[in-house]
């Protein structure tokens, strides 16, 4: 909650106090007085910190109390006598009122996100990579090669000015909002947002090289929900790019002003088998890999000059890893098939493309949400669903068991990681979306139990401290601890091993 709202909120509560505990004679000084700090605070408020939505009514309260209040004082006549019925109901509105923009100004924060914990400033630029090789087939035109905007996080010199906003682009925000399905200028306030980095800083010039990691966020996700893991890795050292896939996104905006929107949600249906939503999920995935290879080959042309950037030079594409959450998970461990990518993170997401891979071969890290481990143990144990369970969940027997299958070849394909030097840990009291930036959106999810119980800056402090810890290990041949085993700073991390 920022300063200047949660003054005005304050000063309306006190404008509402004089107004019910005062007798009539002795209101009109103190009410006058006190609608004019509100007033001046209001004014302050929208200078400075900007207006929003979810303050509707103290706006209203502060322009009436000091309509009102400013009569009273100047009019040289007694006023009128109000009627307890009407003034009563007016002292119930204003309650109410209050109480629901407490509710909305809880619900709906300007949140901060947690400060990256490396030594260096934190840079960011944005990029639009184009594949020529690739004709794009989720959108709605005839015809157009493959399209992504990629933003990219990297250790930077002593920043100046301001932030860049948490929000890439505020014309997103509307379609977040419908994919949650809320009104359209629910998450308006997410503008106010800042980040911890600099658009368009300066390299910093403290090593001669960084390496690189692709980000991939989740399903109808965006890359900006993954800003807390980017930020924190490039204040290590690393230079982080999250990709947008394009129509995989629930909002894309492009630099000539496009929009594109989820589509992949078309492949999937009701109606469909386990067999033709397992093969539809291949085939986004197969989209979704060959947009990291596409990234890859375009750092190239950054790092050799071809394409301007402060970065030309400054890439290690000998040492490359990759993370994603959800499907971005299984894309970052399709991906590192990728010769050119030593290593990868999957956070919370089941794989595809299961029959089609051998062994990878390389140190893979599965970090899980509990019910996913949950759901991985049942698979282990060979424990079936109960008619109760199933009816719960809305799945077919027939179903579940293909799905136990898809499961039990998981389970293989991380334990051949694991002899390549990976690890399967899961975090206690998390739920899906605690790996990513989500979490911070609204405590309702919380209570929703979309969220775990886990609180979001606790989860965002574990899964950052082991992601870095991995990628220091295979990336820069330092550090690695954290991987040998349970550690008393992060009692909520397990070591699923026994599952290997």
């Amino acid at each position: 909650m920022r300063l200047f709202e949660l003054l005005l909120f304050l000063s309306n509560i006190g404008l509402f106090a004089f107004t019910v505990l005062l007798k009539k004679g002795q209101r009109r000084i103190p009410l006058f007085i006190g609608s004019g700090i509100s007033t001046l605070l209001l004014v302050v408020h929208w200078t400075v910190e900007g207006y929003r939505l979810q303050l509707i009514f103290p706006y209203c309260v502060t322009i009436i109390f000091l309509a009102i209040s400013s009569y009273r004082y100047f009019k040289k006549t007694g006023t009128k006598k109000i009627p307890r019925f009407l003034s009563g109901s007016a002292y119930t509105a204003i309650a109410i009122m209050l109480v629901v923009t407490a509710g909305l100004m809880y619900i709906f924060p300007v949140f901060k996100l947690p400060a990256p914990t490396g030594e260096f400033k934190v840079g960011t630029q944005t990029f639009l990579f184009v594949d020529p090789n690739r004709e794009e087939i989720f959108g709605q035109a005839e015809e157009g090669k493959r399209e992504l905007m990629v933003q990219v996080w990297y250790p930077a010199q002593a920043g100046t000015g301001k932030y860049a906003p948490f929000i890439p682009d505020t014309q997103i925000l509307s379609y977040m909002a419908e994919s949650y399905g809320l009104p359209g200028f629910t998450f308006q306030h997410l503008k106010y947002v800042s980040s911890h980095a600099y658009s368009g800083a300066e390299i910093s010039s403290a090593q001669t090289s960084y390496p690189l990691i692709i980000a991939n966020p989740g399903y109808g996700s965006s890359r900006f929900l993954h800003t807390s893991q980017a930020e924190n890795l490039a204040s290590h050292g690393y230079i982080v790019a999250a990709i947008d896939h394009t129509y995989n996104t629930f909002a894309t905006v492009f630099p000539d002003g496009r929009i594109t929107t989820s589509t992949t949600d078309d492949l999937f249906s009701p109606d469909h088998d386990y067999q033709t939503e397992s093969s539809n999920r291949d085939k986004l995935g197969e989209v979704l890999t060959s947009d990291v290879a596409l990234a890859l080959d375009q750092f190239e042309l950054i790092q050799s000059g071809q394409i301007p950037s402060y970065l030309k030079g400054k890439i290690d594409l000998g040492h490359v890893g990759v993370f994603g959450h959800s499907i971005g998970g299984a894309t970052a461990y399709d991906a590192s098939y990728d010769p050119r990518i030593a290593v990868g993170i999957d956070l919370d997401g089941a794989l595809y493309r299961l029959r089609d891979r051998e062994s990878l071969g390389k140190p893979f890290l599965f970090i899980n949400s509990e019910s996913e481990f949950e759901k991985l143990k049942r698979v282990r144990d060979n424990r079936g669903y109960t008619d109760e369970e199933l009816k719960r969940m809305g799945n077919t027997r027939e179903w579940m068991d293909q799905v136990t299958e898809d499961k039990k070849l998981e389970l293989e394909r991380m334990r051949e990681s694991f002899h390549s030097g990976g690890q399967l840990l899961y975090i206690e009291n998390s739920e899906h979306l605690n790996f990513a930036d989500v979490q911070f959106l609204s405590p309702i999810f919380k209570m929703l139990g979309v969220t775990g119980k886990i609180a979001p800056e606790r989860a965002d402090s574990v899964i950052n401290a082991y992601m870095l810890d991995f990628f220091d290990r295979y990336l820069k041949n330092k550090g690695g601890s954290l991987m040998k085993g349970p550690d008393s700073r992060f009692p909520e991390v397990k070591f699923a091993t026994s599952l290997l």
